[in-house]
Protein backbone atom coordinates (compact mmCIF):
# COMPACT_ATOMS: atom_id res chain seq x y z
CA UNK A 1 0.00 0.00 0.00
CA UNK A 2 2.83 2.43 0.90
CA UNK A 3 4.44 1.70 -2.45
CA UNK A 4 1.19 2.46 -4.24
CA UNK A 5 0.72 5.71 -2.31
CA UNK A 6 4.32 6.75 -3.11
CA UNK A 7 3.77 6.04 -6.82
CA UNK A 8 0.56 8.05 -6.85
CA UNK A 9 2.25 10.96 -5.10
CA UNK A 10 5.09 10.98 -7.62
CA UNK A 11 2.62 10.85 -10.48
CA UNK A 12 0.66 13.78 -9.02
CA UNK A 13 3.84 15.84 -8.63
CA UNK A 14 4.83 15.11 -12.22
CA UNK A 15 1.40 16.13 -13.47
CA UNK A 16 1.54 19.39 -11.51
CA UNK A 17 5.04 20.12 -12.83
CA UNK A 18 3.90 19.50 -16.41
CA UNK A 19 0.87 21.74 -15.97
CA UNK A 20 3.01 24.51 -14.51
CA UNK A 21 5.52 24.21 -17.35
CA UNK A 22 2.78 24.21 -19.98
CA UNK A 23 1.13 27.29 -18.48
CA UNK A 24 4.43 29.13 -18.47
CA UNK A 25 5.60 28.04 -21.90
CA UNK A 26 4.18 31.12 -23.63
CA UNK A 27 5.72 33.61 -21.24
CA UNK A 28 6.92 36.68 -23.07
CA UNK A 29 4.86 36.13 -26.22
CA UNK A 30 2.37 38.88 -25.40
CA UNK A 31 -0.96 38.34 -27.13
CA UNK A 32 -0.29 34.61 -27.53
CA UNK A 33 -0.07 34.23 -23.73
CA UNK A 34 -3.05 36.32 -22.70
CA UNK A 35 -5.26 35.57 -25.71
CA UNK A 36 -6.15 39.27 -25.70
CA UNK A 37 -5.45 41.21 -28.88
CA UNK A 38 -4.95 44.84 -27.86
CA UNK A 39 -5.51 47.09 -30.88
CA UNK A 40 -4.96 50.86 -30.81
CA UNK A 41 -6.77 53.40 -32.98
CA UNK A 42 -8.01 56.98 -32.72
CA UNK A 43 -11.72 56.11 -32.58
CA UNK A 44 -12.21 59.47 -34.31
CA UNK A 45 -11.37 58.80 -37.94
CA UNK A 46 -14.49 57.74 -39.83
CA UNK A 47 -14.92 55.60 -41.81
CA UNK A 48 -11.82 53.78 -40.56
CA UNK A 49 -12.77 54.04 -36.90
CA UNK A 50 -15.04 56.03 -34.62
CA UNK A 51 -16.62 56.01 -31.15
CA UNK A 52 -20.33 55.47 -30.54
CA UNK A 53 -22.57 55.08 -27.50
CA UNK A 54 -23.84 51.54 -28.15
CA UNK A 55 -22.63 48.21 -29.52
CA UNK A 56 -24.76 48.63 -32.65
CA UNK A 57 -23.55 46.75 -35.73
CA UNK A 58 -21.11 44.75 -33.61
CA UNK A 59 -19.12 47.63 -32.13
CA UNK A 60 -16.49 46.75 -29.52
CA UNK A 61 -16.17 48.32 -26.07
CA UNK A 62 -13.29 50.78 -25.80
CA UNK A 63 -10.96 49.97 -22.90
CA UNK A 64 -11.50 52.20 -19.83
CA UNK A 65 -14.47 53.89 -21.47
CA UNK A 66 -18.25 53.74 -21.63
CA UNK A 67 -18.09 54.09 -25.41
CA UNK A 68 -17.79 51.54 -28.21
CA UNK A 69 -15.56 51.54 -31.28
CA UNK A 70 -16.65 50.67 -34.79
CA UNK A 71 -15.66 51.27 -38.39
CA UNK A 72 -13.56 49.55 -41.03
CA UNK A 73 -10.59 49.08 -38.70
CA UNK A 74 -12.75 47.44 -36.04
CA UNK A 75 -14.27 45.10 -38.62
CA UNK A 76 -10.77 44.01 -39.68
CA UNK A 77 -9.61 43.70 -36.06
CA UNK A 78 -12.59 41.47 -35.26
CA UNK A 79 -11.85 39.20 -38.21
CA UNK A 80 -8.22 38.81 -37.11
CA UNK A 81 -9.15 38.16 -33.48
CA UNK A 82 -11.88 35.66 -34.33
CA UNK A 83 -9.67 33.72 -36.75
CA UNK A 84 -6.96 33.37 -34.10
CA UNK A 85 -9.23 32.69 -31.14
CA UNK A 86 -8.23 35.93 -29.39
CA UNK A 87 -10.29 38.29 -27.28
CA UNK A 88 -10.32 41.76 -28.83
CA UNK A 89 -9.66 44.92 -26.85
CA UNK A 90 -9.79 48.36 -28.47
CA UNK A 91 -7.51 51.06 -27.04
CA UNK A 92 -8.29 54.69 -27.90
CA UNK A 93 -5.18 56.84 -28.47
CA UNK A 94 -4.30 60.10 -30.16
CA UNK A 95 -2.71 59.73 -33.62
CA UNK A 96 0.74 60.73 -32.42
CA UNK A 97 0.57 58.21 -29.57
CA UNK A 98 -0.10 55.15 -31.74
CA UNK A 99 3.45 54.21 -32.72
CA UNK A 100 4.93 55.04 -29.28
CA UNK A 101 2.36 52.67 -27.73
CA UNK A 102 3.59 49.88 -30.00
CA UNK A 103 7.21 50.64 -29.21
CA UNK A 104 6.43 50.56 -25.48
CA UNK A 105 4.62 47.24 -25.86
CA UNK A 106 1.35 48.50 -24.34
CA UNK A 107 -0.64 47.39 -27.41
CA UNK A 108 -0.21 44.50 -29.84
CA UNK A 109 -1.16 46.27 -33.06
CA UNK A 110 -2.27 49.57 -34.54
CA UNK A 111 -5.14 49.35 -37.01
CA UNK A 112 -5.82 52.97 -37.80
CA UNK A 113 -5.62 53.69 -41.52
CA UNK A 114 -1.82 54.04 -41.45
CA UNK A 115 0.03 54.31 -44.75
CA UNK A 116 3.05 52.00 -45.01
CA UNK A 117 5.71 54.68 -45.35
CA UNK A 118 9.47 54.25 -45.22
CA UNK A 119 9.67 56.49 -42.14
CA UNK A 120 7.18 54.37 -40.23
CA UNK A 121 8.92 51.17 -41.32
CA UNK A 122 11.97 52.38 -39.42
CA UNK A 123 9.91 52.41 -36.24
CA UNK A 124 7.50 49.47 -36.57
CA UNK A 125 6.79 46.43 -38.73
CA UNK A 126 3.80 46.39 -41.08
CA UNK A 127 1.45 43.72 -42.30
CA UNK A 128 0.47 43.23 -45.90
CA UNK A 129 -1.95 45.99 -47.00
CA UNK A 130 -5.49 45.73 -45.70
CA UNK A 131 -6.70 48.59 -47.89
CA UNK A 132 -5.50 50.59 -50.91
CA UNK A 133 -6.42 54.26 -50.50
CA UNK A 134 -6.02 56.67 -53.42
CA UNK A 135 -5.63 60.40 -52.79
CA UNK A 136 -8.48 62.88 -53.32
CA UNK A 137 -9.13 66.57 -52.70
CA UNK A 138 -12.15 68.03 -50.92
CA UNK A 139 -13.46 71.49 -51.79
CA UNK A 140 -16.70 73.30 -51.11
CA UNK A 141 -19.33 73.47 -53.83
CA UNK A 142 -19.34 76.87 -55.45
CA UNK A 143 -15.67 77.51 -54.74
CA UNK A 144 -13.36 78.58 -57.54
CA UNK A 145 -11.68 75.18 -57.35
CA UNK A 146 -14.77 72.98 -57.68
CA UNK A 147 -14.13 72.23 -61.36
CA UNK A 148 -10.42 71.48 -61.02
CA UNK A 149 -9.30 68.49 -63.06
CA UNK A 150 -5.71 68.31 -61.87
CA UNK A 151 -3.45 69.25 -58.99
CA UNK A 152 -2.18 72.13 -61.11
CA UNK A 153 -5.70 73.58 -61.25
CA UNK A 154 -5.59 74.02 -57.47
CA UNK A 155 -2.74 76.56 -57.74
CA UNK A 156 -2.74 79.22 -55.05
CA UNK A 157 -5.24 77.46 -52.83
CA UNK A 158 -5.10 77.59 -49.05
CA UNK A 159 -5.09 74.06 -47.68
CA UNK A 160 -4.58 71.76 -44.74
CA UNK A 161 -4.83 68.11 -43.80
CA UNK A 162 -4.24 65.84 -40.81
CA UNK A 163 -0.94 65.94 -38.98
CA UNK A 164 1.68 63.23 -39.61
CA UNK A 165 -0.01 61.91 -42.75
CA UNK A 166 1.16 61.63 -46.33
CA UNK A 167 -1.76 63.89 -47.20
CA UNK A 168 -0.08 66.77 -45.40
CA UNK A 169 3.58 65.79 -45.60
CA UNK A 170 3.72 64.59 -49.22
CA UNK A 171 0.67 65.69 -51.17
CA UNK A 172 -0.50 69.13 -50.07
CA UNK A 173 2.82 70.72 -51.01
CA UNK A 174 2.47 69.47 -54.59
CA UNK A 175 -0.19 72.11 -55.22
CA UNK A 176 1.54 75.04 -56.99
CA UNK A 177 1.95 78.09 -54.73
CA UNK A 178 -0.17 76.48 -52.04
CA UNK A 179 -0.72 78.36 -48.80
CA UNK A 180 -0.21 75.51 -46.33
CA UNK A 181 -1.84 76.15 -42.99
CA UNK A 182 -0.73 74.12 -39.96
CA UNK A 183 -1.79 70.49 -39.98
CA UNK A 184 -4.91 69.54 -38.04
CA UNK A 185 -4.78 67.13 -35.10
CA UNK A 186 -7.64 64.97 -36.40
CA UNK A 187 -9.51 64.22 -39.62
CA UNK A 188 -12.74 65.78 -38.27
CA UNK A 189 -10.82 68.98 -37.49
CA UNK A 190 -9.61 69.35 -41.07
CA UNK A 191 -13.18 68.92 -42.33
CA UNK A 192 -14.42 71.58 -39.93
CA UNK A 193 -11.73 73.93 -41.30
CA UNK A 194 -12.98 73.38 -44.84
CA UNK A 195 -16.62 73.82 -43.87
CA UNK A 196 -15.80 77.04 -42.00
CA UNK A 197 -14.00 78.45 -45.04
CA UNK A 198 -10.66 78.61 -43.24
CA UNK A 199 -9.16 76.65 -46.13
CA UNK A 200 -10.03 76.13 -49.78
CA UNK A 201 -8.91 72.51 -50.03
CA UNK A 202 -8.30 69.47 -47.88
CA UNK A 203 -6.21 66.58 -49.17
CA UNK A 204 -7.14 63.15 -47.87
CA UNK A 205 -7.80 59.59 -49.04
CA UNK A 206 -10.88 58.31 -50.84
CA UNK A 207 -12.56 56.56 -47.87
CA UNK A 208 -12.22 59.65 -45.69
CA UNK A 209 -13.43 61.81 -48.56
CA UNK A 210 -16.42 59.57 -49.22
CA UNK A 211 -17.36 59.66 -45.55
CA UNK A 212 -17.05 63.45 -45.53
CA UNK A 213 -19.55 63.77 -48.39
CA UNK A 214 -22.13 62.01 -46.25
CA UNK A 215 -21.58 64.41 -43.37
CA UNK A 216 -21.23 67.61 -45.42
CA UNK A 217 -23.62 68.05 -48.32
CA UNK A 218 -21.79 71.20 -49.41
CA UNK A 219 -18.52 69.35 -50.09
CA UNK A 220 -17.31 68.12 -53.46
CA UNK A 221 -14.65 65.44 -53.91
CA UNK A 222 -12.09 65.85 -56.71
CA UNK A 223 -10.43 62.61 -57.78
CA UNK A 224 -7.51 62.89 -60.18
CA UNK A 225 -6.51 59.24 -59.86
CA UNK A 226 -5.38 57.65 -63.11
CA UNK A 227 -4.74 60.97 -64.85
CA UNK A 228 -1.56 62.90 -65.60
CA UNK A 229 -2.75 65.55 -63.15
CA UNK A 230 -2.81 63.29 -60.09
CA UNK A 231 -0.70 63.65 -56.96
CA UNK A 232 2.64 61.88 -57.15
CA UNK A 233 2.68 59.11 -54.56
CA UNK A 234 4.33 55.74 -54.20
CA UNK A 235 2.50 52.46 -53.74
CA UNK A 236 3.68 52.49 -50.13
CA UNK A 237 1.99 55.84 -49.59
CA UNK A 238 -1.46 54.57 -50.54
CA UNK A 239 -1.11 51.04 -49.17
CA UNK A 240 -2.71 50.94 -45.73
CA UNK A 241 -1.25 48.45 -43.27
CA UNK A 242 -1.45 47.13 -39.72
CA UNK A 243 1.58 47.98 -37.62
CA UNK A 244 3.13 45.88 -34.85
CA UNK A 245 6.18 46.24 -32.64
CA UNK A 246 9.51 45.73 -34.40
CA UNK A 247 10.41 42.05 -34.36
CA UNK A 248 6.98 40.78 -33.31
CA UNK A 249 6.97 38.19 -36.07
CA UNK A 250 4.49 35.87 -34.35
CA UNK A 251 1.64 38.37 -34.24
CA UNK A 252 2.55 39.73 -37.67
CA UNK A 253 2.35 36.25 -39.21
CA UNK A 254 -1.01 35.63 -37.54
CA UNK A 255 -2.36 38.90 -38.97
CA UNK A 256 -1.04 38.26 -42.47
CA UNK A 257 -2.51 34.77 -42.49
CA UNK A 258 -5.98 36.27 -42.08
CA UNK A 259 -5.41 39.06 -44.61
CA UNK A 260 -4.29 36.47 -47.18
CA UNK A 261 -7.82 35.06 -47.22
CA UNK A 262 -9.29 38.40 -48.34
CA UNK A 263 -9.41 40.16 -51.71
CA UNK A 264 -9.47 43.79 -52.81
CA UNK A 265 -13.19 43.39 -53.50
CA UNK A 266 -13.66 42.16 -49.92
CA UNK A 267 -11.89 45.24 -48.59
CA UNK A 268 -13.95 47.59 -50.77
CA UNK A 269 -17.22 45.98 -49.65
CA UNK A 270 -16.29 46.19 -45.97
CA UNK A 271 -15.29 49.83 -46.40
CA UNK A 272 -18.62 50.59 -48.09
CA UNK A 273 -20.38 48.85 -45.20
CA UNK A 274 -18.51 51.04 -42.73
CA UNK A 275 -19.32 54.24 -44.63
CA UNK A 276 -23.01 53.29 -44.71
CA UNK A 277 -23.30 53.05 -40.90
CA UNK A 278 -20.90 55.77 -39.73
CA UNK A 279 -22.65 58.02 -37.19
CA UNK A 280 -22.78 61.07 -39.48
CA UNK A 281 -24.59 59.06 -42.18
CA UNK A 282 -27.73 58.88 -40.06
Amino acid sequence: MKTFIRIMALALCAAMLFAFTACGSNKGTGVMETKTFRVAMECAYAPYNWAQETDANGAVKIADSNLYAYGYDVIIAKKIAEANGWNLEIVKLDWDSLIPALQAGTVDAVIAGQSITSDRLKQVDFSDPYYYATIVTLVKEGSKYENATSVADLAGATGTSQIATIWYDNCLGQIPNVNMLPAQETAPAMLVALDAGTVDVVVTDRPTGSAALVAYDNFKMLDFYGTDGDYTVSDEDINIGISVQKGNSEVLAAINKVLATMTTDDYDQLMNDAIAVQPLSE
